[in-house]
Order: structure tokens, then C-alpha cells, then sequence
């Protein structure tokens, strides 16, 4: 897949979408300074006027045999315009960097597994080529990037991080149709979950279960198991959610029919105070109102999700709330924002506020679950993994904490149908 940029007027341009049949590209991105064609390798010469091409090939990233739990990614490069060859342009951005992190030309060429010479010949050769100093050499402090050479750089990562995220359905899909038809059970869970005070203590107070864990926003655990990069995550949704939302908002991460899902256990939560809630808050209408300082939780998790809804239902955005663009990871961080007295306000579990001595204005509860590949059905490590969420020792944490409860059922890997079923137990 080729990608071109023409520039406009202004150095503007849009969008267009690829011609070949049953492409798409996802959301709106008419003021990206690109347009596309479909086409395969860097053969074609660079049209005159254009910016940039990127060539896209599938490649598996490691040597060896095959592991069908390893991503097959796209390795992409730049075609600058100035008849670099691919490796050239990807060793130009390589020295580049190498050379922001060793400071001289020297040790960046050694990071670069290149010489001297060849790298001082590379920047001269593409300085010329760009009418621009990619590098300034500074009396006492070494080789330096110009503003040139850093933009070039933070260019090449914003494009990385976009593209990446463009294609992972395509590389996931490509990993399916080439994963051979025998399912080898991992022994150990790869869990991406949001972050859980039950869960995280359970954990660590010595439970013997076999899987490793890291802790990522809803959002970002949804799709990581998308990608393949874990065998099960961890999310949590509105409890006054209908099926409806629910699937809307599941299916912008994952295909729902494709995995199974454990419900493990509902949280109430809502606004964390300061202890006694002096201020007397009743709603995020008095956080506004007041004009109080409110620690938020990262983008991409659950909490933040819910807590932006819950700002535009009372009419409210991120200018009429201070302290919105202050993000903490955890519900406990949270809660420690507040008891230190760096913010007036949050929004979490209500066990966080009892942990802290914090007031606690509840606002409904949510359903924390499982979202786990179909294919590990046997994996005796799962089995394991809910043999424990049924166990007493469990089920004790949990009536233990403010706030929690089990979930009603007997462990059963559900359907995204009956998982569905029990969606909005919480309306209101």
C-alpha cells in the first residue's frame, strides 16, 4: 500500500480513500496534508510536487519459526524524495535519532551500526538534497539537531503511532489466517485489565494463580487482546448501560462474537470528597458550580469514559471543570490526589474513598469482566483462574471492601448474547 501527500495552496491537503474495492478507512481525516492509491513496492518514481510516499509490506518481526502468539506487523518506510533508497531513508531517520540521544556524531554513527564517514556523507548528501540543515555542530556541546531535523523526527513518530494503530485489525487478521489450526494453551494468562483495588490485592496477597498481569485502561486491554497481545481482559461497563450501548461500545474495540465473557463483580461508584464532604457536593453540577479543582483518570479507561458521558449529560465539558486535564492511573491515586489535598473532587470506587476517610456521593455501579479468546475454553490455567473467583476466599475480599459484590452466576464463559442479557441491571 502506497500513501502520498500532495501539497495544496498552503501547504494543505485531505484525504481521499484508496480505489481499490472494499477498502475503508476509519473516522474523519480531512485535514491530514495526504491523500492515497493503491500500489505495491517503491519502484514508482516520486511525482513531481509530492511530499511523501510510505510503503507498506507485511513482515514477521522475528526470525525463526512460527508462534501463533506472536503479531505479524507492517514495517513501513519513508520515500523523502530526494532518490534515497528505502534503506537509506531508514538509516537517515535512525542516525538522526541515535544522534538526539548520544549528543556527537561519532557515538550516534556507532548506535546507527554505521561509520563516520558514511553517516557525515548521509546528512551532507541530504541537507543538500532538502535545501535544509538537518544538524548544527556547536562549539563544546557536540553534533545538535536543527529544528529541521527534530520536526523530520517528531513527523516520523506522529506517522509511526497513526499508522500503527490504522492497520492493527489488518495484522490481527493476518495473524488468524495464518495461525496454524492447532491451538497450543498457554501456561500461563497474559491479562491486560483496568486496574481493580479487589483484584490488584487479591494478587498480591499471595493467591496462587497462573497468569501475569498488567494494568491498562479499558479501553487499551480491549485492545491488546484485539491485537493478540493477551489471552484475556479485563473491563468494566455501566451498570445502566443497555445491551444496545453496551455492544456500540464494546465493537469499537473488539469483534464481541469472537470471545467469550466471565462477569466477575459489580462496584458502586461515583464522587470522591474531601472527608466529610464539607462543600456538601450533591452532583457534578455542584463540581462545576464551585469551580472545584477535579483529578481525572487517564484517557482510554473506563472511569474516563463514564466520566465525560456523565459531563455532557449534565451539559458540561472540560473548560467548565478545573483540573479535568489532570489524570491519574488508578482509583488509589485518585483518592491520594484527594487526600493530599491537591484536588477538591474525583470520580472512582466507592472502596478507594473508604480506604482514604473520603467522602463518597455514590452514582451508580458498574459490572467488572472478562473478555477471553474462545479458543482457551480448555487451558487449565483459565479454569484455574475461575475456579478462584468462585472460591470463598474471593467472595470474602470482596464483601469485604465497600462497594463490591460478586457477580451472581457460576463461572460460566458466556456469549456476548447471554453476557448482554444482564446489561443494564443498574437503570435507573
Amino acid at each position: 500500500m502506497m500513501y502520498q501527500g500532495r501539497p495544496g495552496p498552503t501547504g494543505a491537503g485531505r484525504w481521499a480513500t484508496p480505489s481499490a474495492a472494499g477498502t475503508s478507512w476509519p473516522g474523519s481525516w480531512e485535514r491530514k496534508p495526504w491523500r492515497a492509491r493503491c500500489g505495491t513496492g517503491c519502484s514508482a518514481p516520486t511525482p513531481a510536487g509530492s511530499l511523501l510516499i510510505i510503503c507498506h509490506s507485511w513482515r514477521r518481526e522475528e526470525s525463526g519459526g512460527p508462534w501463533p502468539g506472536r503479531p505479524f506487523r507492517i514495517r513501513w518506510n519513508w520515500d523523502l524524495g530526494i532518490g534515497l533508497s528505502d534503506q537509506e531513508a531508514s538509516s537517515l531517520l535512525a542516525l538522526l535519532e541515535a544522534l538526539r540521544e548520544q549528543g556527537t556524531l561519532g557515538r550516534a554513527a556507532t548506535a546507527a551500526n554505521t561509520s563516520y564517514r558514511v553517516a557525515w556523507g548521509l546528512l551532507r548528501r541530504c541537507e543538500q538534497q532538502f535545501g535544509k540543515a538537518l544538524v548544527i555542530k556547536a562549539r563544546g556541546r557536540g553534533t545538535q539537531l536543527s529544528e529541521f531535523g527534530e520536526q523530520l523526527l517528531q513527523l516520523d513518530a506522529a506517522a509511526r503511532a497513526m499508522l500503527n494503530e490504522l492497520h492493527a485489525p489488518w495484522g490481527q487478521r493476518l495473524q488468524e489466517l495464518l495461525a496454524p489450526t492447532e491451538t497450543v494453551l498457554p501456561e500461563r494468562l497474559r491479562i491486560a485489565a483496568s486496574h481493580d483495588l479487589a483484584l490488584a490485592d487479591w494478587i498480591a496477597n499471595g493467591r496462587q494463580v497462573t497468569l501475569d498481569i498488567v494494568w491498562r485502561g479499558s479501553e487499551e486491554a480491549l485492545l491488546s487482546l484485539a491485537r493478540g497481545e493477551c489471552d484475556a481482559a479485563g473491563f468494566h461497563i455501566p451498570g445502566a448501560w443497555s445491551g444496545e450501548q453496551s455492544t456500540a461500545w464494546l465493537g469499537r474495540w473488539l469483534k464481541p462474537r469472537q470471545f467469550l465473557f466471565l462477569p466477575v463483580m459489580r462496584r458502586q461508584h461515583g464522587i470522591l470528597t474531601a472527608p466529610g464532604n464539607p462543600l456538601r457536593i450533591k452532583s457534578v453540577a455542584d463540581v462545576a458550580r464551585l469551580g472545584l479543582r477535579m483529578v481525572n483518570r487517564q484517557r482510554g479507561s473506563g472511569t474516563r469514559g463514564m466520566i465525560d458521558q456523565l459531563l455532557a449529560a449534565n451539559g458540561l465539558g472540560a473548560r467548565d471543570i478545573p483540573g479535568y486535564a489532570h489524570e491519574e492511573f488508578t482509583h488509589d491515586a485518585v483518592a491520594t490526589a484527594i487526600a493530599s489535598g491537591q484536588s477538591d473532587v474525583g470520580f472512582g470506587i466507592e472502596a478507594a474513598a473508604a480506604r482514604y476517610d473520603l467522602g463518597f456521593i455514590p452514582l451508580g455501579r458498574d459490572r467488572y469482566c472478562l473478555a477471553v479468546r474462545s479458543s482457551l475454553t480448555s487451558s487449565p490455567a483459565l479454569r484455574q483462574l475461575i475456579r478462584r473467583f468462585l472460591g470463598n476466599t474471593f467472595h470474602e475480599r470482596l464483601r469485604a471492601l465497600p462497594g463490591y459484590e460478586p457477580e451472581p452466576g457460576n463461572g460460566e464463559l458466556l456469549s456476548w448474547e447471554q453476557f448482554n442479557a444482564g446489561c443494564g441491571f443498574d437503570a435507573t
